[in-house]
């Protein structure tokens, strides 16, 4: 049964982290394509507020789309946290956890903790160039 349950926890493991790749790339892309979009706009938006308006609105978009993408870093970090610590747990149980080093841990969250601020910072220049540009 242990056998089970091990097998579960890294299938479960190996889905966060395809999730929390979804959510990185989407963040990154949609940053990006807003960067080019607005960046394009920014001419235009000089004269006519229909331009102006689009780009406030791509910038909403930057904004809600960056919060998912956070908050759903945040829910993976602390999904892989309270996995690995079942896994920890089973592992002391079965006498074999001086062969996974618990520190870890801490490695994945400096990770998770780094993934976000790239997806704020991506978010960040593709809000702020464009309107210094303009």
């Amino acid at each position: 049964m242990i056998e089970h349950v091990h097998k579960h926890i890294t299938t479960e493991l190996q889905q966060n982290t395809k999730t929390d790749i979804i959510f990185i790339l989407a963040a990154i892309i949609l940053n990006l394509i807003a960067l080019a979009v607005n960046s394009g706009f920014t001419e235009k938006s000089r004269t006519e507020n229909t331009y102006l308006i689009v780009m406030f609105l791509f910038v909403v978009l930057i904004v809600l789309i960056n919060t998912v993408a956070i908050f759903g870093l945040l829910k993976g970090k602390q999904t892989r946290s309270m996995l690995i610590n079942g896994l920890v747990q089973m592992y002391k149980d079965e006498g074999v956890d001086k062969y996974y080093d618990s520190t870890l841990l801490g490695n994945y969250n400096t990770r998770y903790n780094l993934f976000i601020l790239v997806v704020v910072f991506t978010g960040i220049i593709s809000i702020l160039v464009p309107f210094i540009i303009r």
